[in-house]
C-alpha cells in the first residue's frame, strides 16, 4: 500500500477536481517498480552482529501483512492465467478478487520482532540457548476468486509469490500455484464492469425501448440501469445461472452529467439479466406508472440547490500543524502518541486495522487487537410491494466496500496534515488498477480531554483532546459510507461508519399514499429501511501472538432488592457474568441495565489485582423490522443477535459466508459456526459487532424490545472473535433530500482496568501557539468594535458582550 502526503487545504468543485484527477489509474501493460537487491543477495544477507546475534543487512521488501502490492497482484493473476488448460480457459478468466492470503499470527510475530517494526524480540517465546533469526520471511501468497465466464464456474486459487520486484509485459514473473479448487454453487460478487454490460444490455432490449417509449422517454441516453445483485428467494434465483435484477431510473436533461437521475424512478418494468451471457432473460411491462414529474429540489450540485444561491456566509477554516503531524509513518505501520498498528484494505472488507498496541511505559508494548475490519453490510427495504422487497443489499459480499472505494480529494474529505495510502486492485479482466489517496489518516482536535477548578484558589488544570482518524469511503450505487477508526489519547478506540448519499425512491401513481415510505415530492417517496453493519474484532488484549488468555464478562447493572441492605432504595452494582461458550454468547443490547462486555486477559492482572481489559459499549442500535420469515434473514442469520462471540478459526471471516450472492443455504456462516458451541475460556476471541443505526425521532424503548414487538424475537445482539451487528432503521425524512445530511452509527472499545490510572493524565497543556490562535478572534472583534460609527457607545458594547454579532 504506497503512501503520499498532503499539506494543503484546498477543495475544488467536482468538476474541476475531476479534470485535474481521476480517482481510478488504470497501469495498462507494464506495471513497474523500483528494482532492488537480488533474491541471491537477501539469502546471504544474514550475518553477526553484536553479542554473535545474526543481523539482516537488508530488510524485507513488504510485511507479511502488507496488502499487495500492483506488481505482487499482476503477478498472482498472470501465475494463475498462464495454469489454465487451453487458451479458452485462460479468455475466459475473470478475476473478482486477488488479496493477501494472510499469514499465521507467529509470521506476523517474527516480522515483528526481527524484521520489521516495532522491532519486538519479546513477541517471540523464549528458546535455549538464546534467540535463532531465520534470515527471511516466508514468501508472501495471494488467494484469488476467479469466476469462468464460459462455464459459470467460481474458483479459489493460492499462489505463492517470491519477492516480486517489478512484472512487464512479457517479462518472467515469479509465482507458483500452490491449490486451485472449484467451489460449487456459489456466485462470487458482481464487479462495476458487469454492472456496465448489464445497462447496455438493458438499453438495447427493443421490448425495453418500447417500454420507455411509453412512458415518454424517447433518448436512452437518459436512462440509468442500476444492476442489483438477485438475492435468493426460491429456485429460480439459484446459483446455476448468474442474474441480475436491475432497477431503473431516467434523467430529465441529457446536458447535465451531475443531475440526480434517482429523483424519476421508473415502475412497473420486471427485467432479469443473464450477467454471464449479457441477454435478458425476462421482461414484463406489468404496470404502468408514471414517471414522477422533475422536481425542482432534486439537484444538490453548486448554484442548484434550494432558491440556486449558495450561502455567502462561511468563511475559511484553516487547521494548521506548523511543526507537521505527532504521528510516523514507515511503509504501513502507524506510531502516534503511544498507540501503534498497521493499515491494511481488502477489495471486500476496504480498511483493515492490524496489530493494534499501545506502549504504556515500563510496561512496554501492549497488545490489544491483531486485526480490526468491517466484514458485512446488509441493507433490507421495508416496503412489500414491487420492486422494492427484493432490494435488499449485501453491500461486502455483492459488491465489495473497498472495490468501491473512493480518492479522497484533500480539504473536502480529510483536513489538516494528511497522509493518504493508495489502494491496489485487478479489475475484471486481470488488469492492475490504483485508486490513489484511497485511505486518509490524519489528527483531529476533538474538544476538551480532562479538566478541573479547585473551587478554593480557582486554579486550573485542563486538557485538549486529539484523536487519530483512518478513515475510506465507498459509494454503493446511490449511498455512500464513510468508515472511520478513531484513537483517543486516553486509551479508548471508536468506531464509527457515516452515512450520507442519495436516497432510493420509488415512483407513486397520482394520488397515490404509501405507508411503507415518506413522500418526498409529488408522485415520488422514499422507502423506510435498515442499514447493518458487522464489525469483526479479533481480539488479542495483552496477548502475544499465540497466547490465548483472553475470555468475554458481560455486566449488567442490577437495582438491589430493598431490605437491610438497600434501607434508603438507592443501591445499585454492576454484575458480571462469564460468557463460557458460543452459543452462551448470543448476546443482546440491553439500555435498561446498561449492558456491556468485557474482554478480559486471565493472566495479567492491574495494580488492584483485577484483570486487565477492554469493554465493548454499544451505541444506538435497532432490531430487524421483519418476521422470521422474511427472505433476506436465510441469508442473514446474523442479524439475529447484536453480539456474538467465537473462538478463533483463520477461515471464518465472513458472517455470512464468502459468497451471500444468489445464496441458497440457510444461515451460512456465523450463525452455523456457534452451533458448535467452542468453549471461550482461555482462547484467542473474535467479537462480532451487528450494528443498526438508530436516527433521531424513532423510540429507543421500542427498537430495543423494551415495548411490544410481537413480531421480532426480542434476543437479537451478541458479540473471543467479538462480531459486533450494528445498524440504523432509516424512516426518511424530507429534510434526506435531495441528498442525505450524514448520519452516524458506531460503538467504542474503551480499557476497563487494562491501566493503572488515567492513561491521558500525562497530556500536556495546550502550547503557546495555541493560545494565541485561540486569541485571535478576540483580537479581530475587539479591533471591529473600535472602528463602529455608534452614537451610543454604551449600548455597543453591551450588544457585543452579550454574544451579538457585528
Amino acid at each position: 500500500m504506497a503512501v503520499s502526503e498532503e499539506k494543503a487545504q484546498g477543495c475544488r468543485s467536482g468538476a474541476a477536481a475531476g479534470k485535474a484527477a481521476s480517482p481510478v489509474k488504470p497501469n495498462s501493460g507494464a506495471v513497474m517498480e523500483e528494482i532492488t537487491d537480488s533474491p541471491s543477495t537477501t539469502a546471504k544477507a544474514s550475518s553477526k552482529g553484536i553479542y554473535g546475534i545474526p543481523i539482516m543487512t537488508r530488510a524485507q521488501r513488504s510485511h507479511p501483512l502488507d496488502p499487495l502490492s500492483a506488481a505482487e497482484i499482476a503477478v498472482a493473476v498472470a501465475t494463475v492465467r498462464a495454469a489454465g488448460r487451453t487458451p479458452e480457459v485462460r479468455d475466459s478468466m475473470r478475476f473478482v478478487e486477488v488479496v493477501l492470503l494472510e499469514p499465521e499470527k507467529n509470521v506476523v510475530a517474527l516480522a515483528d520482532a526481527y524484521f520489521f517494526p516495532p522491532f519486538q524480540p519479546s513477541l517471540l517465546p523464549r528458546t535455549k540457548g538464546g534467540p535463532v533469526i531465520p534470515s527471511r520471511l516466508p514468501p508472501r501468497r495471494a488467494r484469488l476468486v476467479v469466476y469462468n465466464k464460459q462455464t459459470n464456474e467460481t474458483s479459489i486459487w493460492v499462489v505463492e509469490l517470491s519477492e516480486v520486484h517489478a512484472a512487464t509485459r512479457g517479462g518472467h514473473h515469479r509465482g507458483k500455484v500452490i491449490s486451485s479448487e472449484v467451489v460449487p454453487d456459489v456466485q462470487p460478487a458482481m464487479d462495476a464492469m458487469e454492472y456496465a454490460e448489464c445497462e447496455a444490455t438493458v438499453k438495447d432490449f427493443p421490448p425495453f425501448i418500447e417500454a420507455m417509449k411509453k412512458r415518454g422517454i424517447d433518448d436512452m441516453e437518459l436512462v440509468m440501469v442500476d444492476a442489483w445483485c438477485a438475492g435468493y428467494y426460491s429456485d429460480a434465483d439459484a446459483p446455476n445461472r448468474r442474474l441480475g435484477k436491475p432497477l431503473i431510473f431516467c434523467r430529465t436533461e441529457s446536458d447535465n452529467p451531475m443531475e440526480n437521475g434517482y429523483a424519476r424512478p421508473v415502475e412497473g418494468i420486471h427485467v432479469i439479466v443473464d450477467m454471464q451471457n449479457n441477454v435478458v432473460i425476462e421482461f414484463e411491462d406489468r404496470k404502468f406508472v408514471p414517471l414522477p414529474p422533475p422536481d425542482h429540489l432534486r439537484n444538490y450540485t453548486t448554484g442548484e440547490t434550494r432558491g440556486g444561491v449558495d450561502r455567502s456566509d462561511v468563511k475559511p477554516l484553516i487547521i494548521s500543524q506548523p511543526e507537521g503531524p505527532s504521528f510516523r509513518i514507515t511503509g504501513s505501520f502507524v506510531e502516534w502518541q503511544k498507540w501503534n498498528f498497521r493499515v491494511g484494505f481488502t477489495p471486500k472488507e476496504g480498511l483493515v486495522i492490524h496489530s493494534v498496541a499501545y506502549v504504556d511505559g515500563n510496561r512496554g508494548r501492549r497488545p490489544i487487537a491483531h486485526r480490526l475490519s468491517f466484514v458485512e453490510m446488509v441493507v433490507p427495504y421495508g416496503d412489500p410491494n414491487e420492486p422494492h422487497y427484493r432490494k435488499n443489499a449485501f453491500d461486502a459480499g455483492e459488491d465489495g466496500l473497498g472495490k468501491n472505494a473512493h480518492s479522497l480529494k484533500k480539504g473536502c474529505d480529510c483536513l489538516g496534515y494528511i497522509k493518504y495510502f493508495d489502494a491496489h486492485f485487478t479489475n475484471f479482466t486481470g488488469g492492475v488498477e490504483t485508486i490513489e489517496n484511497c485511505v486518509c489518516l490524519h489528527e483531529e482536535d476533538h474538544g476538551i480531554l480532562w479538566k478541573h477548578q479547585d473551587w478554593r484558589t480557582g486554579l486550573a488544570e485542563v486538557r485538549r483532546s486529539r484523536r487519530l482518524t483512518v478513515s475510506f469511503i465507498c459509494t454503493i450505487a446511490n449511498y455512500e459510507y464513510g468508515f472511520y477508526w478513531h484513537f483517543y489519547q486516553d486509551g479508548k478506540i471508536e468506531s464509527e461508519v457515516k452515512l450520507t448519499g442519495i436516497l432510493s425512491l420509488g415512483a407513486l401513481m397520482p394520488g397515490e399514499q404509501r405507508k411503507y415510505g415518506t413522500t418526498i415530492a409529488p408522485s415520488l417517496y422514499a422507502p423506510v429501511h435498515q442499514h447493518f453493519f458487522v464489525a469483526r474484532m479479533d481480539m488479542a488484549v495483552d496477548c502475544k501472538p499465540n497466547e490465548a488468555y483472553n475470555q468475554v464478562v458481560e455486566v449488567n447493572v442490577k437495582v438491589e432488592s430493598s431490605g437491610p441492605n438497600n434501607v434508603h432504595n438507592n443501591g445499585f452494582y454492576a454484575e458480571e457474568e462469564l460468557l463460557q461458550s458460543e452459543l452462551q454468547a448470543m448476546r443482546d443490547c440491553d439500555p435498561s441495565s446498561a449492558r456491556h462486555w468485557i474482554v478480559r486477559n486471565t493472566r495479567t492482572v492491574n495494580r488492584t489485582g483485577q484483570p486487565t481489559g477492554y469493554k465493548l459499549i454499544p451505541g444506538s442500535n435497532c432490531l430487524p423490522f421483519c418476521l422470521p420469515e422474511a427472505k433476506f434473514l436465510r441469508r442473514a442469520g446474523f442479524l439475529k443477535h447484536n453480539l456474538w462471540v467465537t473462538s478463533y478459526k483463520s477461515d471464518e471471516i465472513f458472517p455470512g459466508g464468502e459468497f451471500p450472492n444468489q445464496n441458497p443455504r440457510i444461515h451460512e456462516g456465523l450463525a452455523t459456526w456457534v452451533k458448535k458451541d467452542r468453549s471461550l475460556e482461555e482462547t484467542n476471541i473474535v467479537l462480532w459487532y451487528v450494528c443498526r443505526h438508530l436516527p433521531a425521532g424513532i423510540d429507543f424503548q421500542v427498537h430495543f424490545g423494551l415495548k411490544h414487538l410481537s413480531a421480532v424475537s426480542l434476543k437479537t445482539f451478541t458479540c473471543c472473535n467479538y462480531r459486533y451487528v450494528f445498524g440504523i432503521t432509516h424512516i426518511p425524512r424530507l429534510e434526506d433530500w435531495p441528498v442525505m445530511p450524514v448520519e452516524r452509527s458506531g460503538f467504542m472499545l474503551m480499557p476497563h482496568g487494562f491501566f493503572n490510572c488515567s492513561p491521558a493524565v500525562d497530556v500536556p497543556p495546550a502550547s503557546d501557539v495555541d493560545a494565541k490562535e485561540a486569541e485571535t478572534p478576540k483580537d479581530i472583534q475587539t479591533e471591529l468594535i473600535s472602528k463602529l460609527a455608534c452614537s451610543h457607545e454604551d449600548e455597543c458594547v453591551m450588544f457585543v458582550n452579550a454574544g451579538g454579532y457585528i
